[in-house]
């Protein structure tokens, strides 16, 4: 065998094990923000932290502790990688000493920084932390589509898969339903619950707008995606509600005595588990935003876009540390809490908007574009 070819195997297997390692760094990584958000202040005396921050204290120690450099750091090392051979690839895939060192360092080099520069690298997180909502959602959008392609039948498929294609249908739709109803009753359990209320019917409104797209004779794309996109879309709306603030009168589910109990702590470790699976699975799937997709890979091609993986990660990360001081740069947030706040709530009803307003012109555009081939056809004749 040529030794080149080993080689190449060797390292092309090192890349794709330190992605998982890149994942764990990154759940780790924000852990210990979590950590420095609710219990620094105990760990470091006073002193310092008014002294990093001025008189802003308290919150802006919150803010130095969450926001987090080091896959940037990562991703202006590694976007020009193209080869497995290359040295950009060989820092992306080994390295670890150097590297830990370089992530304590990005840890720790924050809270030496002017607040002033902190505070402007905290505006470029909110914008980052949005385009890696919109990245997410296309990347969802796409194993969605790739699904219904999947599972959709069509002339050559058996009656196996027809079957399990209604069978799925089925139970996305019934998912959705009985999301939507269960969010009316904790949710709004009033009339006084106005914006609640609103929220759950326009996204009940947005399920049958685009089940109907999806089954126009023109459209015919079947109810397996618009029934996955639904429950997707339910369970932005939800999570939105699940967002107001803990004072919010219509949420039957909080409670009034301020404790946190086991319930608490293991949603708010869950949502870090889920944040970060989503990160990881948006990070490999760089073909979902490939304008040409049929690229052959050659021997020594990386599997991967390292430079894209830690973009996401990068985006992730900033989108961490807006969800720990729930979008604002200029308030604490409460103790094993995550995403709370009217600003999260509202960046999550937008953000659900847009998923259905993304996916429903993929469901229209196809016929958008041939109707225009037929007029241009149309006006070409003499």
């Amino acid at each position: 065998m040529d030794p080149k070819n080993v080689d190449c195997c060797e390292e092309r297997n090192k890349s794709l094990r330190a992605r998982y390692i890149y994942a764990i760094i990154f759940f780790i990584i924000n852990l210990t923000a979590w950590f420095i958000r609710d219990y620094g202040h105990s760990v470091f005396p006073p002193p310092y932290y008014k002294e990093a921050c001025g008189t802003t204290g308290h919150e802006c120690f919150h803010t130095l502790g969450v926001l987090r450099i080091f896959f940037f750091l990562m991703f202006l090392t590694t976007f020009i990688a193209r080869k497995l051979y290359e040295a950009c690839s060989k820092w992306h895939s080994g390295w670890w000493k150097l590297k830990f060192f370089l992530l304590l360092a990005s840890m720790v080099v924050p809270f030496f920084i002017p607040p002033g520069f902190i505070h402007i690298y905290g505006e470029v997180a909110r914008v980052g932390a949005g385009i890696f909502l919109l990245l997410q959602l296309i990347s969802v959008i796409e194993f969605i589509r790739w699904w219904n392609k999947y599972w959709s039948p069509d002339e050559q498929s058996n009656q196996r898969s027809c079957s399990i294609a209604l069978f799925t249908s089925t139970v996305f739709y019934g998912v959705s339903i009985c999301g939507i109803v269960s969010m009316y009753y904790f949710y709004a359990p009033r009339p006084a619950c106005s914006l609640n209320i609103f929220f759950i019917t326009w996204t009940a409104l947005l399920l049958i707008v685009m089940m109907v797209i999806s089954l126009h004779s023109k459209v015919n794309r079947g109810l397996l995606s618009s029934g996955i996109m639904a429950s997707y879309v339910v369970f932005l709306c939800w999570s939105a509600i699940r967002s107001e603030p803990v004072d919010e009168k219509c949420n039957v589910q909080k409670p009034d005595n301020g404790k946190f109990d086991w319930t608490t702590i293991l949603g708010f470790l869950i949502a870090i588990g889920a944040i970060v699976m989503a990160t990881f699975s948006t990070g490999i799937d760089s073909k979902s935003f490939q304008f040409n997709k049929n690229n052959v890979k050659l021997e020594d091609d990386i599997r991967y876009n390292y430079g894209f993986f830690h973009m996401i990660f990068s985006l992730g990360a900033m989108y961490f540390a807006m969800l720990f001081i729930s979008w604002n740069l200029k308030d604490s947030a409460t103790e094993w809490s995550i995403d709370v706040g009217w600003a999260s709530a509202g960046v999550k009803i937008i953000n659900e908007w847009v998923a259905a307003t993304i996916y429903t012109w993929k469901l229209v555009s196809p016929v958008v574009k041939q109707y225009r081939v037929v007029n241009n056809e149309q006006t070409m004749q003499p």
